[in-house]
């Protein structure tokens, strides 16, 4: 417990000063464009967190970029760059949207069926990607972006095509579901339970696959030297395709919920590009499923927030979007700092160790004989 509490501790004070100078630099940065800065602070917490309205939005949008992130921690624990979660976002929520539209039946059935749909429809993406990898010899950024376009590009013509509205050619999505599709809501607003526990469910798990398992322990085997961990017996290509499975089921979990619990049809941006989010929220967590939580919080609190600065004080809607790069510009900065003066204590020039805080790059599992 001791040690916990140091490690939380080292970190919390460790990330504090970057976050404080982020924020000072943002205030300045109203300060330049002639607004109020405090003032602007107020109303993004007041548009964040002001009442049950906002607290049910932020943890809506909390959902998907948790659940994506989650998902990540298991594929960057392989060594791969999933960049193609994004599109396995967008599988999911397809499945879940044909489940919804096409299965009969009481909510007691159709949600769970939905839910289900999507995890399977983002499993299906996930392992395509890890299946290019191992047999075709594609890397996974490569073949994670490209899927990431066929997936949009899919949604789009289920949207304009085959599900397109009576008589309507529109790209702003599909009939909405019927009722019993939908997932319930507290006290007329956006904020569902069920997708809350769901999401803490996710992180829960991979906390636990990645800690307490044989599994886990094998993944980060084959994420740190996979030639030497096939040498040892672990077949490789399985906990590869594996990992890309897990990352998958969270990420097509997510869609589903952004499907039935958020929009309630299918539309093009029903990814919300929590995918490519969940990569900076995972690399500001240091690869660890215990912080992906409140910092994706945090940082979906300035997305919900910052929409308020429009309403209020006529700024553009991507001042959000420049308060998080700017956040995560000065993290990185102080991780950089603080890797510099722990070498400069060590007095040696190596660099930290694949799992001091950066996953192995792309897994050389062409390297290798194919795993068992």
């Amino acid at each position: 417990m001791k040690v916990w509490r140091a490690d939380v501790a080292r970190r919390v004070s460790s990330g504090a000063w970057p976050v404080v100078a982020a924020v000072a630099l943002v205030l300045l940065l109203f300060v330049a464009m002639g607004q109020p800065p405090f003032r602007a602070a107020k109303l993004m917490w007041e548009g964040a967190v002001g009442d049950r309205y906002s607290i049910g939005n932020t943890l809506m949008a909390w959902v998907p970029l948790v659940l994506a992130a989650a998902g990540l921690v298991v594929t960057f624990a392989a060594g791969l760059w999933n960049i193609g979660v994004e599109g396995q976002v967008v599988v999911g929520a397809i499945a879940a949207t044909f489940v919804a539209r096409e299965m009969p039946g009481p909510s007691i059935a159709l949600i769970p069926a939905c839910l289900v749909a999507g995890m399977a429809g983002g499993v299906l993406w996930a392992a395509l990607v890890g299946v290019l990898k191992t047999r075709g010899k594609v890397n996974e950024i490569f073949g994670g972006l490209g899927l990431d376009f066929v997936a949009s590009g899919l949604a789009v013509y289920l949207i304009i095509g085959p599900w397109k509205r009576a008589g309507i050619a529109s790209t702003s999505g599909t009939d909405l579901f019927r009722e019993q599709a939908h997932l319930p809501t507290f006290a007329n607003t956006t904020l569902s339970f069920v997708a809350v526990g769901l999401a803490i469910a996710g992180v829960v798990a991979v906390y636990l696959l990645m800690r307490g398992t044989l599994f886990g322990l094998r993944l980060k085997a084959v994420g740190r030297n996979p030639r030497s961990a096939f040498l040892m017996g672990i077949p490789t290509e399985r906990y590869v395709i594996g990992a890309f499975a897990i990352c998958g089921a969270l990420a097509g979990l997510a869609g589903a919920i952004q499907a039935i619990g958020v929009w309630h049809k299918l539309v093009p941006s029903i990814s919300g590009g929590y995918g490519f989010l969940g990569i900076l929220v995972v690399l500001l967590a240091g690869f660890s499923a215990v912080w992906i939580a409140p910092i994706a919080l945090f940082f979906v609190m300035i997305s919900v927030g910052a929409t308020q600065l429009t309403l209020w004080l006529g700024l553009h809607s991507a001042i959000g979007g420049v308060i998080q790069g700017l956040l995560v510009l000065f993290v990185i900065l102080g991780g950089g700092w603080q890797v510099r003066r722990r070498r400069a204590r060590q007095g040696t020039a190596e660099g930290p160790s694949v799992g001091e805080g950066a996953p192995g790059g792309p897994a050389p599992v062409e390297q290798v004989e194919a795993g068992v």
